[in-house]
């Protein structure tokens, strides 16, 4: 509290919609990667390919992540309790944070053997390498394709769509980098192009990285500028002051607020807190506002003594 002499506090949620579950989409791509890294792993001792090796190695990882992204999915559907008041929503950001860490880990794991193995390449059967590598294309497009209407509105979805996307990239690349090497007959074309798997993997995780970290600090969710929210507040009829704005993400599709408004009139009642509570979930898509109205104009804020009101 500021030390004001009157407070009144209103609570409101928005139409804050629960996020879709993908546990299907979840449980088939876990399937059908498992089964791949299998064939993968297989064929590249046989053809004796270090991209193969590599790939299936980012693929298994990317099967740990599936299986991570679907665990925090699934918590974050649990309901509220004594202890954690808000459920365990925020499940899937430490998801998306730890999947980001994995594929950096693979990343360096994949390099540093393609490194190796560059000074000393071996020949590589690339008839086997094309016609497995077009089999991860096939699997991987259509497990990205599973969560490709769940990616733009949360992160841990779209943790699972850009590693399944790249995936199928990956093995394009692997099919035009077999193609060159029988056309060539360069051995060292195998293990540069998983320098190439180890590239594509490191930037499009990066993305992910920041954006995970970001929010795993509650800062204020993409797409939202505390600055318009801060002036649509102090538009509100009455409000004199703004101050103690704070925004966070609860979870990667929803978004909490709290703030401060000062109106020394008087207490404006529901209606004008219901309306505030409206503008956020319509204008910046804040769906849990939490509002404290101070009805006296005078004195600084004690506990920051730099918001002068």
């Amino acid at each position: 509290m500021h030390g004001h002499s009157h407070h009144a506090h209103g609570h409101a949620h928005g139409h804050s919609h629960a996020p879709a579950s993908f546990g299907r989409a979840f449980a088939i791509g876990i399937v059908l990667n498992l089964a791949f890294v299998a064939v993968e792993v297989a064929y590249g001792f046989m053809a004796g390919s270090m991209a193969l090796l590599a790939d299936a190695g980012h693929n298994l990882s990317d099967v740990l992540g599936l299986v991570i992204a679907w665990v925090g999915a699934s918590l974050a559907r649990r309901s509220p309790s004594s202890r954690f008041t808000y459920g365990l929503k925020s499940s899937p950001i430490l998801a998306a944070l730890l999947n980001a860490l994995l594929l950096l880990v693979a990343v360096g794991a994949i390099a540093f053997e393609a490194i190796t193995r560059l000074g000393d390449p071996r020949p590589v059967a690339g008839a086997t390498v094309i016609v497995v590598a077009s089999i991860g294309i096939v699997i991987n497009t259509a497990t990205a394709l599973l969560f490709a209407r769940g990616r733009k509105g949360d992160i841990n979805i779209r943790g699972a769509f850009i590693h399944m996307a790249a995936d199928a990239a990956v093995s394009a690349g692997v099919v035009v980098g077999a193609l060159v090497m029988m056309a060539t007959g360069a051995a060292w074309i195998d293990p540069a192009m998983s320098i190439v798997i180890a590239a594509i993997i490191l930037w499009n995780t990066w993305g992910l990285l920041a954006e995970a970290v970001k929010m795993s600090l509650d800062a204020v969710p993409p797409g939202i500028d505390p600055q318009a929210v801060e002036a649509m507040l102090a538009s509100l009829p009455g409000v004199t002051h703004v101050h103690d704005l704070h925004i966070w993400p609860m979870s990667t599709t929803e978004t909490l607020l709290t703030v401060h408004l000062v109106m020394p009139a008087g207490h404006p009642g529901d209606a004008f807190l219901f309306e505030a509570q409206h503008r956020l979930a319509h204008d910046f898509h804040i769906g849990h506002a939490t509002i404290q109205v101070e009805l006296s104009d005078a004195g600084d804020c004690r506990v920051h003594p730099g918001c002068a009101v």
